[in-house]
């Protein structure tokens, strides 16, 4: 288990200021989130395959992001038209299925296979490290930048204490089953595993002490805003104000 891995690569992307692709992919899964627009979403999702075909995202690796999804835009499909009120698109075993229904989990579909290819394309193609770096530089209260940080430092190491213990619980014999004994059990493993938490962190800290650590960090390498980022930002924030004009104005239509 590891929670640095991203999608390496050389790309235009790859080499972009992560500060600007940060904040372009919070504002478009913003606009994106909002939209009703059919055209709107159309062209999200076209910008969104457009930056992964740029990233150079690895076909499988994508195709498995967007299959989780989906799993549960299928759900949607299933579960809220026959809820929905609105005029009847078809019945299914005497369940009516309602058109307004089906566009709204299809709209939802676009709207979440939009923003996780953008996040893919924009934040998955920056290490997790350097992303918390570029928290810091944006402002991002420096109690959650090193808890965020921390956080990925640490879930491998909780993660081995885990196997480590499980396996522990396999060799006195511990088989899984429908059994009060299995609760109690798995109780007894979350227990210790927070106990030996509490105690590596309690060292953690302690060495860090030791070596000087006053609350912050010391980075050597520092990012440099460039006329591509620049540029970058310029044509992002452009296509995203043509959204909003393109929803506004359907708004406008409707009323």
């Amino acid at each position: 288990m590891s929670c640095t891995t991203f999608f390496d690569g050389d790309t235009f992307i790859h080499r972009l200021d992560p500060r600007p692709r940060i904040i372009v992919t919070l504002a478009f899964a913003a606009v994106t989130a909002f939209s009703s627009n059919s055209g709107v979403l159309c062209a999200a999702l076209a910008a969104g395959l457009a930056l992964a075909v740029l990233a150079r995202i690895p076909a499988a690796a994508l195709r498995r992001r967007l299959l989780r999804l989906n799993i549960f835009t299928v759900v949607l499909f299933v579960t809220v038209p026959p809820t929905f009120p609105g005029r009847t698109a078809f019945a299914l075993f005497s369940i009516p299925f309602s058109v307004e229904g089906l566009l709204w989990s299809l709209s939802t579909a676009m709207k979440a296979n939009a923003i996780v290819l953008v996040f893919a394309a924009l934040m998955g193609t920056i290490d997790l490290f350097t992303l918390g770096h570029a928290f810091h530089h944006l402002k991002v209260p420096v109690k959650l930048t090193h808890l965020f940080l921390f956080t990925l430092r640490y879930l491998d190491v909780l993660h081995h204490e885990y196997v480590t213990l499980l396996r522990a619980m396999k060799a006195r014999s511990f088989r899984p089953s429908m059994r009060l004994h299995t609760y109690r059990s798995y109780a007894w493993l979350t227990g210790m595993l927070l106990v030996r938490s509490l105690e590596r962190s309690e060292r953690i800290l302690e060495a860090m002490k030791c070596r000087g650590f006053s609350g912050e960090f010391h980075v050597l390498k520092h990012f440099r805003f460039s006329a591509a980022d620049a540029a970058f930002s310029a044509v992002s924030f452009a296509v995203l104000a043509l959204f909003l004009a393109a929803e506004l104005a359907g708004a406008a239509a409707v009323w």
